[in-house]
């Protein structure tokens, strides 16, 4: 099966011998990550205070 790389969209092979999939290579999973520390790719969701945090530091999720 091939996919495109989600960096540079150059076609890879998504199969075991492939370590950086879905990535082509390591440039660009590098380049994926420093978008995640930068905080320019997030995922969706409510913003949380820290005043709304459950004492016990426990979070809980609901489910759909």
């Amino acid at each position: 099966m091939k996919v495109n790389c989600p960096t540079c969209q150059k076609q890879v092979v998504w199969d075991k011998q492939s370590l950086y999939r879905p990535f082509c290579c390591k440039r660009c999973q590098l380049i994926d990550l420093g978008e995640w520390a930068d905080e320019e790719k997030r995922i969706k969701g409510e913003s949380v205070s820290p005043e709304n945090l459950p004492q016990n530091k426990t979070i809980y999720f609901e489910e759909d």
